[in-house]
């Protein structure tokens, strides 16, 4: 089976989605920008990179797929991805929790 590759941009972006900001074990997640359809590790690789403000996905977008595992490179609906405790549905990896502290940055509260 061929494992589809999803791009992701940003800044020291490695296989796993951890960038330049966020390097932990745990920082494998990649969040598609509602604004440019494109994903990027966290909000500050799309502050440096992007040429536009960025825009929140709505409440009622909130079953588009718009995260990505870094380890199994599944696609998680933002839903998904807010009710998993922070381990990927798909392959059980862990994502960092602290995540959460950022959710305003991406998804309407």
């Amino acid at each position: 089976m061929t494992e589809k590759l999803i791009p992701v941009s940003g800044v020291e972006v490695d296989s796993k989605t951890k960038c330049k900001h966020y390097r932990s074990q745990k920082d494998i997640i990649a969040i598609k920008f509602k604004c440019c359809n494109t994903y990027y590790p966290c909000y500050k690789c799309h502050d440096d990179i992007a040429d536009h403000d960025p825009i929140i996905w709505s409440k009622n977008e909130w079953n588009t797929k718009a995260v990505l595992c870094g380890e199994c490179k599944n696609e998680l609906t933002i839903l998904q991805y807010m009710n998993c405790q922070s381990v990927c549905p798909h392959c059980r990896s862990s994502f960092n929790p602290g995540c959460q502290n950022h959710y305003h940055l991406y998804f309407e509260g």
